[in-house]
């Protein structure tokens, strides 16, 4: 048994010394190793920053006409496509126990006159009224809220984009209608964290369809959300379109083009930044004193056969790696040829 376990060992000390040495022997030669290679110096340039998104546009506001509580649909005084107009009544639903409670309320403001009449004589106790208050205050929250939910009135003129229901069904929780605005619209873009302090609340966008290709129309940032997404890096901005010649719907699609001036760039050809297999992370080699540097590094805008890097690593006078890059590993000896 000694014998075996002996013999084990001694198989494992010699794996493990032929591991190390092949693996000293790999590291020798890639220390060895000498790569011939072009670099350019890299040198900022002036560039006007304009950053392209795709988008959908959307109604400024949306109102989806749905009671708080089923009841059965007396009355839909609008069609889809119907215009409308601010405080125009769309929906009324059954009114009976909307006027049952009124009833009741203007009972109670009879009786709650008369007990303000007795208190100021001292004919009831303090008690009594407050009960009668509360009664009161009670039902007139009451008719508030049924009165709301019978009567559906537009907060703001728009379009009418959707009907579920006809006169005389039950309310099941679909909305009845949905008004939607037209006249102004809203579209929302996710934008690099990279530009955050550059982009600002009332700056002007440019937005293009492809239904109108020869047409731009302005619209402005209307609201910067103050967060970033930690998954994507991005950050929300909501787009305000006006339209009040009503050529842009909400759904269409569009492209923006965000203007954010002139800026001081990095851009080198494309061809010298890689890409990882299986991710979408870009990298490019630097000229270290003789030795292949390895940089990650993020993409910015395309000029043809030239893109922008963005690196905190990487600064004006480095050179880079411009023809051979894609034998390179991180290290590896260079030779720079014309």
């Amino acid at each position: 048994m000694k014998k075996i376990n002996f013999l084990a060992t001694f198989a494992v000390a010699i794996i493990f010394l032929t591991s190390c040495a092949s693996k000293n022997k790999e590291t020798k030669e890639e220390a060895e190793r000498i790569e011939p290679v072009k670099v350019e110096v890299i040198e900022k340039q002036k560039i006007a920053r304009e950053v392209m998104f795709s988008t959908t546009l959307l109604g400024y506001e949306t109102l989806n006409v749905a009671p708080s509580v089923t009841g059965k649909i007396e009355r839909i005084l609008v069609e889809v496509g119907s215009r409308v107009s601010k405080g125009q009544l769309l929906v009324q639903m059954d009114q009976n126990q909307y006027n049952t409670t009124k009833l009741t309320f203007a009972n109670l403001g009879v009786e709650m006159a008369r007990m303000e009449a007795l208190k100021e004589t001292g004919s009831i106790s303090q008690q009594a009224y407050d009960q009668m208050k509360l009664s009161y205050d009670q039902t007139e929250e009451s008719l508030d809220f049924l009165k709301k939910n019978t009567y559906f009135t537009a907060p703001f003129a728009g379009v009418i984009t959707a009907k579920n229901y006809e006169e005389g069904e039950l309310y099941s929780g679909q909305p009845i209608l949905v008004l939607t605005q037209i006249s102004t619209l809203k579209a929302f873009i996710s934008v690099p964290e990279s530009y955050f302090t550059l982009v600002k609340k009332g700056m002007t966008v440019e937005l293009s369809t492809e239904v109108y290709p020869n047409q731009i129309f302005p619209a402005v940032i209307d609201i910067i959300y103050p967060t970033i997404d930690p998954t994507t890096h991005t950050f929300q901005v909501q787009l305000k379109i006006p339209n009040s010649n009503e050529l842009l719907r909400p759904g269409m699609f569009a492209r923006v083009n965000l203007s954010l001036g002139e800026v001081d760039a990095m851009i080198v050809p494309y061809q010298a930044v890689l890409k990882l297999i299986g991710s979408n992370d870009r990298y490019v080699f630097i000229d270290d004193n003789g030795v292949a540097k390895r940089v990650p590094v993020t993409l910015g805008q395309r000029f043809d056969d030239k893109v922008e890097i963005l690196s905190t690593e990487i600064a004006s006078g480095d050179k880079l790696v411009t023809v051979g890059q894609a034998r390179l590993v991180n290290g590896v000896k260079l030779k720079i040829v014309d």
